[in-house]
């Protein structure tokens, strides 16, 4: 049944204002978390640790949320995520470095309801609409990652908050937030209506799929037929996602590196990062992202966007070429993101939007969690060497990407 525009717009303001939160509460947090850590022998170790857990959980969290999103709707999903949100957030109020992988392995499982976030907006949103509403999903997050370290920035900075106690204040303002949070995801009105339910022994098979690799490329396989063109769209994510993984480096490399930056520092550079990811999306998606070869883009994109990760190993302690790689940043790579999900969302239905986006997810996950091994590990040869890992990585979403435009227009449409 068709929605009247007004409650379309009202839940996607609903949802774009839980995201923002969500993004908000995470952000706000990162610049800190290298406390949980100093005093410890090989912190970017644990700090890779502590990553690997929060992405690597979403393997089996993500396919599980987006089923049950499927069988009992999308808005108790978002209510279960933001009290599983609330309650980790609440485990670093102890600045130790036990409760900072607690809270990495319990946010990290309600963190898979990104699965339904999507799946939500592709519910409501027009066809023609649909780049236009997954792209301002991408623009609010950049915004989250501008709002949360400039909230801790300015905490920090206004109280003259000491360096030992930043971690507690900080948390405080993250559980506060998340209590927000609920409160919005109750009044979520469903944007799934008349969900079938799923059995118990369904949901048992799906975490036992969720778990192994093997089956989760079984079904993805199996959605490809349905949806031809999806696995590549997927594949082409993962290798961009392992090329990602340099936004949970960076905190590490900027904290224990030559740039030497303290919480302050990071939440400055993190807002310029943002801000300017804002404006820029907000223009590429409102105006252009619809009017474009969307693959041809992913592949300029990403050709340009290798070699800037490749430089960010370089920059030594200049924090003026920080800056000037992370404005190149976000006119090339940062914006290809929504580009593939623009095109992995035309390929799902009513009936199977939040399997899909889950088993993405999921493999986004797994994607998530080898990359962040891979540069834990590289890390401790030289900071400056896991930048050449991500730059291989996003050389083959171009790779990818002009394989795929050479195709005939039947098998890549």
């Amino acid at each position: 049944m068709p929605k009247h525009p007004t409650a379309r717009d009202y839940r996607l303001t609903l949802i774009y204002s839980i995201i923002l939160i969500d993004v908000i509460v995470g952000s706000a947090i990162s610049p800190i978390l290298p406390e949980f850590v100093k005093g410890h022998q090989r912190p970017q170790l644990w700090l890779a640790v502590g990553t690997a857990l929060f992405l690597g959980v979403q393997l089996f969290s993500a396919p599980l949320l987006g089923k049950l999103s499927d069988g009992y709707g999308r808005r108790p999903i978002f209510i279960v995520s933001a009290v599983g949100t609330f309650l980790a957030n609440c485990l670093l109020l102890p600045v130790r470095i036990g409760f900072y992988f607690a809270n990495r392995l319990s946010d990290g499982t309600t963190n898979g309801m990104y699965a339904t976030v999507r799946s939500a907006i592709t519910d409501i949103s027009p066809k023609e609409q649909l780049f236009r509403n997954l792209g301002i999903e991408g623009s609010i997050i950049s915004l989250g990652f501008v709002v949360g370290p400039a909230a801790s920035g300015l905490l920090l900075t206004t109280f003259n908050v000491v360096q030992g106690e930043q971690a507690k204040v900080v948390a405080i303002f993250a559980v506060t937030l998340s209590g927000v949070n609920m409160l919005l995801s109750w009044l979520l009105k469903e944007t799934h209506p008349n969900p079938p339910g799923v059995e118990a022994a369904a949901l048992k098979a799906e975490l036992v799929q969720s778990i192994n690799v093997h089956t989760l490329w079984s079904r993805l396989t199996a959605k490809d037929q349905q949806h031809p063109g999806l696995k590549r769209l997927v594949l082409m994510q993962l290798a961009l996602t392992l090329s990602t993984g340099y936004y949970n480096y960076f905190v590490t490399f900027v904290s224990f590196g030559e740039l030497r930056m303290d919480a302050k520092d990071i939440s400055y550079f993190f807002m310029y990062f943002g801000g300017l990811s804002i404006v820029i999306s907000y223009v590429f998606y409102a105006y252009i992202a619809d009017r474009i070869n969307q693959r041809r883009a992913i592949f300029w994109f990403a050709l340009i966007g290798a070699p800037v990760l490749g430089s960010y190993g370089l920059v030594g302690s200049s924090t003026l070429w920080l800056y000037i790689l992370i404005t190149i940043d976000c006119l090339t790579l940062s914006l290809i993101q929504g580009l593939i999900e623009g095109l992995m969302a035309q390929r799902t239905t009513d009936e199977d939007r939040g399997e899909v986006f889950g088993i993405n997810q999921a493999m986004q996950g797994l994607a998530s969690f080898v990359t962040t091994l891979v540069f834990g590990a590289l890390s401790l040869l030289d900071l400056r060497v896991p930048f050449g890992w991500f730059a291989l990585c996003l050389a083959t979403v171009a790779w990818m990407a002009n394989y795929q435009l050479k195709q005939p227009k039947a098998i890549i449409s």
